[in-house]
């Protein structure tokens, strides 16, 4: 049994990524639905919470059904992040998670995200001011380093359980790979492999069909896996990947219903959550992702992203649904 403190996450769970704009509340909500073991918010400005602003507070919001769930938080400042790690805690999360491990430019070479990696002294001390300031149970997403040069990973992971981390995630690239070239997923053996660490460390990165999941569970000596993009537009990859590891087979992937039925509890999540006109908006963004590979889609896509009421999108969908009856998805 895998535990992040209490928390009891079952042998070999699989965590929904943090991500940008992906990770709010109608996105885990579907993902909690196909198979998630643990969801974690969309990573949120240390600045912003302590400043109130309103996009940052917003996404505090955690919901009993998506439970366990992790909020997270970035920054490059201890005491902001002191204090945001506060106010992250008072949302009611299970899990305080703190990243340090996005690499886009505006994050990193401020020093926050994979840029505190640059300064790994720096990192513990925020990190153990954090677990200070909390109850909760505090877990790290970080990389493997900045560059190949600077890669410290399993020092790192040491370091940082010693100040009271729970557990670690590990997206198997260095920041300067940013989503480039293949994720080596065996600087994670040599984490496992330190007789000293003995918290979980989950793996991530490339973990996109329910094989590789089950190459790298028996490949590489990780407790869970962290899965982000290939969940995007595709929610049922959890319950796939299980069902693999269970049986050896690969379950049947989602028809035209399932996924215009999915769609939809995405989109009613979404407006149930930031009502009816930004709900819309913001889904916008999943269409072409739930719909992908489909022949001839593009003028439906452009009608969807255009809709301004839920009849309307709702309507579309239905035209899909008549449109693409006899239409069967690739495995």
């Amino acid at each position: 049994m895998v535990k992040i403190g209490k928390l009891e996450l079952g042998d070999f769970p699989l965590l929904l990524a943090p991500m940008e704009d992906v990770s709010d509340p109608p996105f885990r909500a579907v993902c909690k639905q196909n198979g998630a073991d643990l969801m974690y918010t969309e990573f949120i400005s240390s600045e912003g919470l302590i400043r109130d602003a309103a996009k940052s507070v917003q996404k505090l919001d955690v919901y009993d059904y998506e439970r366990p769930v992790g909020i997270q938080i970035f920054g490059n400042e201890i005491e902001s992040m002191r204090e945001a790690a506060a106010i992250a805690e008072a949302a009611g999360p299970d899990i305080l998670d703190i990243n340090y491990g996005c690499p886009v430019h505006k994050v990193a070479c401020k020093g926050a995200g994979a840029g505190i990696l640059l300064d790994i002294d720096k990192m513990v001390s925020m990190t153990a001011e954090i677990v200070k300031r909390v109850n909760i149970p505090v877990t790290v997403k970080t990389r493997l380093g900045w560059d190949h040069k600077t890669i410290r990973i399993v020092e790192v992971a040491e370091r940082l359980q010693d100040v009271g981390i729970h557990a670690i995630s590990i997206h198997a690239r260095t920041r300067q790979q940013m989503y480039k070239g293949e994720a080596d997923w065996s600087y994670l053996n040599l984490v496992k492999d330190n007789p000293r660490l003995h918290i979980p460390v989950f793996g991530n990165g490339d973990i996109d069909t329910p094989e590789k999941a089950a190459e790298y569970r028996s490949k590489y000596n990780v407790d869970g896996m962290m899965i982000g993009r290939a969940s995007i537009g595709y929610p049922w990859i959890f319950n796939e990947i299980k069902h693999y590891f269970a049986t050896g087979e690969k379950l049947a992937g989602p028809d035209l219903a399932e996924r215009l039925a999915v769609t939809k509890k995405h989109l009613d999540f979404s407006i149930e959550w930031k009502g009816e006109k930004q709900g819309i908006l913001e889904m916008r963004r999943h269409y072409t992702n739930y719909f992908r590979g489909m022949p001839n889609f593009k003028p439906f896509r452009t009608e969807m992203v255009t809709a301004d009421t839920y009849e309307q999108v709702s309507a579309i969908l239905d035209q899909v649904a008549e449109v693409y009856a006899d239409y069967e998805f690739q495995c």
